[in-house]
C-alpha cells in the first residue's frame, strides 16, 4: 500500500525519515531504510535539512523506490528558482516518485555553507499552487507540458506555533493550493496538539503527527530555545536526563507519545535524527 492509499482507506498511517548521506556512500541510508519495509506507508527523503549540504532528495527518493519502499520527495524552496523546481518536479513524475513535500525551507545561515545565497523565488504557498498547475498539464508560465505528472501532495504545519492564528491562516492557503496531507512539527505537549486538532477539523485533512526521537536533556533544552513552536515539557527532560540508557529511554518516551495520539489525528511521522535503526523497535512497541 502506498501513501495515497493509505490515506483513502482511513487507516492510521506511519512515515518515518531518512537524511541522504553527506557524499555518495549510500550504503548507511539504504541500510537503516530497509529495515522499514512492510513497517511505514512511506518514508521522506530530506532535502538539505537544516542547510547542510548533501546528496539530493530526488536521488535519495529514487533509490528508496527501487528498494520496494514509497518516496516522499521533500521540496524545499530555498536553494532553486521556479524553473529548477518545476524541472526536479517533472524529473521526480518520471523516475516513479508519487509523493511530494514542500517546505520553504531553512536559511543557509543556519546551516554548513553560511555564505551560500538563498533563492527562496517562491515560499510554499506558492510552490504548491505550481505543482496544481503542472498536475493541470501546464508550467507556471501557462505553457502546456508534453505529459503531466500526478502527485500526493503534503505540505508541513506546526501546531504549537504561537500566535497559532497565523499558522492556521497559512495552513488554510495551503490546503486551498493543494495540499492532500500535512506532517506537522515534533509534538511533546499532547494538550496543545489536541487544541489544534480541534480547531482544524473543519478542514477535514488527514494530520500526520510528528514524533521527534529524543536523545537528550541537551537536545530539548536546545529545542526549547532555539525551534519555534517545539515546547519539551520539564518533566521530560528530567525523565531522559535521569536515564542511564538514552536509547531505551527515548523509545520509550516515543512510544508513550504514539499511543497518547493515536485517537486524535490521522498517522504519526517519526523523526529519528540519527537513529534510524530505533524506529522498527517504537513501531512494534505501539502496535501501530
Amino acid at each position: 500500500m502506498n501513501l495515497e492509499k493509505a490515506i483513502r482507506s482511513n487507516k492510521f498511517i506511519v512515515t518515518s525519515e531518512v537524511g541522504p548521506p553527506k557524499g555518495t556512500d549510500v550504503t548507511k541510508m539504504l541500510e537503516e531504510a530497509k529495515l522499514l519495509i512492510g513497517k511505514v506507508d512511506a518514508i521522506n527523503v530530506t532535502d538539505l535539512q537544516s542547510a547542510v549540504m548533501r546528496l539530493g532528495s530526488l536521488a535519495g527518493s529514487y533509490l528508496l523506490k527501487e528498494i520496494g519502499l514509497d518516496p516522499v520527495f521533500q521540496v524545499t524552496c530555498r536553494d532553486r528558482n521556479r524553473l529548477a523546481l518545476q524541472s526536479d518536479i517533472l524529473s521526480a513524475a518520471c523516475l516513479g516518485i508519487e509523493n511530494i513535500l514542500v517546505l520553504t525551507g531553512d536559511h543557509p545561515l543556519s546551516g554548513d555553507h553560511p555564505q551560500a545565497k538563498p533563492v527562496f523565488d517562491l515560499d510554499s504557498v506558492q510552490l504548491l499552487e505550481i505543482i496544481n498547475t503542472l498536475q493541470q498539464g501546464k508550467d507556471s508560465a501557462g505553457n502546456e507540458l508534453n505529459g503531466k505528472p500526478k502527485f500526493c501532495v503534503g505540505a508541513v504545519v506546526n501546531p504549537c506555533a504561537d500566535p497559532l492564528e497565523p499558522e492556521l491562516i497559512k495552513m488554510e492557503k495551503k490546503i486551498t493550493s493543494g495540499a492532500q496531507f500535512f506532517q506537522t512539527q515534533g509534538i511533546f505537549d499532547i494538550v496543545r496538539f489536541n487544541e489544534f486538532m480541534t480547531k482544524v477539523a473543519r478542514y477535514n485533512i488527514p494530520i500526520i503527527a510528528g514524533i521527534i526521537l529524543l536523545k537528550s536533556g541537551k537536545m530539548a533544552r536546545y529545542m526549547n530555545e532555539n525551534v519555534a513552536g517545539i515546547y519539551v515539557p520539564d518533566n521530560l527532560i528530567k525523565e531522559i536526563d535521569g536515564s542511564s540508557d538514552k536509547k531505551k529511554k527515548s523509545i520509550e518516551i516515543a512510544v508513550r507519545m504514539v499511543n497518547d495520539i493515536k485517537g486524535i489525528c490521522s498517522g504519526v511521522h517519526i523523526m529519528p535524527i540519527g537513529w534510524e535503526r530505533l524506529v522498527p523497535d517504537i513501531i512494534d512497541a505501539s502496535g501501530i
